[in-house]
């Protein structure tokens, strides 16, 4: 144990049986690793305990909390630091030593930003802008997930883009995750189902001028990357054509083209994305502007007038 970084790894999970063993293998640095379980019906509990990771059960009521910020919440942390993954990411052995460097730096950050490095059907992609960066390592007690939208209709127990907000100073580390499902493009395709009913949400909220008081990430050209990618993220949702735009800039301006099929796939799935956004943002809009039932109007009959 004396050999271990002071970090807990916080791993949040739902039927991984596929990808878990392969993030529990990387995360054996840390001092103490808990998979936040939301009742998997498949094996993944077992294999997170074989590896000898603790296993809390996650019960979502609706709203906020989500998941990671439940655990941040609830479970008693007594490292000084916490880094949060995905089943399906592992953490390479270079980026082990970036981090250890952090923490022995005197003054040093009080999170980091990591790049979620992109795979696709078995190929990491160096090309094609996939990849992005978060918030995923800071210190215990430093950093609390952004709340967008209140009422979510994914029903997705997880935080799905939302952000960490940081109170301290943010580095940036080099190395990036290894990010790659191993459940096939039938499940990355449904996940995407449920990731844009969210972001529809959230859009309707920002069309109709609701920021809302919660403090968010802050949409910023020359801020970090996080402010950054949601600056780009709210200016292209506001121009026609948008899905056709973000093929172009994936395949073509980024140079996905040059990730050969991998790459013409991702770029078409993302542009897929954006387009079932866009419908149900017209689907969630023409439900909002729905007439009030008759019931509800003020009647102007003789019930009326008795009244």
């Amino acid at each position: 144990m004396k050999d271990k970084l002071p970090i807990t790894g916080l791993i949040a999970a739902r039927d991984e049986e596929k990808n878990i063993g392969r993030c529990l293998s990387s995360l054996s640095p840390a001092a103490r690793v808990i998979l936040i379980d939301s009742q998997s019906q498949d094996r993944t509990e077992r294999i997170a305990r074989d590896w000898g990771a603790e296993v809390v059960q996650f019960y979502y009521q609706g709203g906020y909390p989500k998941k990671r910020q439940w655990a941040l919440d609830s479970i008693p942390i007594h490292t000084p630091w916490v880094f949060l993954l995905d089943a399906d990411e592992a953490v390479p052995d270079a980026l082990w030593a970036e981090i250890k460097e952090v923490l022995n730096q005197s003054g040093g950050p009080d999170a980091c930003l990591i790049t979620k490095g992109f795979h696709f059907m078995g190929r990491c992609f160096r090309h094609g802008g996939f990849s992005h960066r978060a918030v995923l390592l800071f210190r215990c007690g430093r950093a609390r997930f952004e709340k967008i939208i209140a009422e979510d209709p994914s029903g997705l127990d997880m935080e799905v883009h939302e952000r960490l907000l940081v109170e301290g100073r943010i580095g940036r580390l080099k190395t990036p995750l290894i990010h790659e499902d191993f459940k096939g493009l039938e499940a990355y395709l449904s996940k995407h189902q449920q990731y844009s009913s969210w972001e529809a949400k959230v859009r309707q909220k920002l069309l109709s001028g609701g920021e809302g008081a919660s403090p968010t990430v802050q949409p910023r050209f020359f801020g970090d990357d996080q402010e950054r990618r949601r600056y780009l993220k709210r200016l292209a949702m506001r121009v026609p054509f948008e899905p056709q735009l973000w093929f172009l800039y994936h395949f073509v301006f980024r140079l996905g083209f040059l990730e050969g099929r991998a790459g013409l796939t991702a770029s078409r799935v993302r542009a897929g994305y954006i387009s079932q956004v866009r419908k149900k943002l017209k689907a969630f809009r023409r439900s909002s502007r729905q007439i009030l039932p008759v019931l509800d109007r003020p009647s102007s009959g003789p019930q009326a007038d008795r009244a």
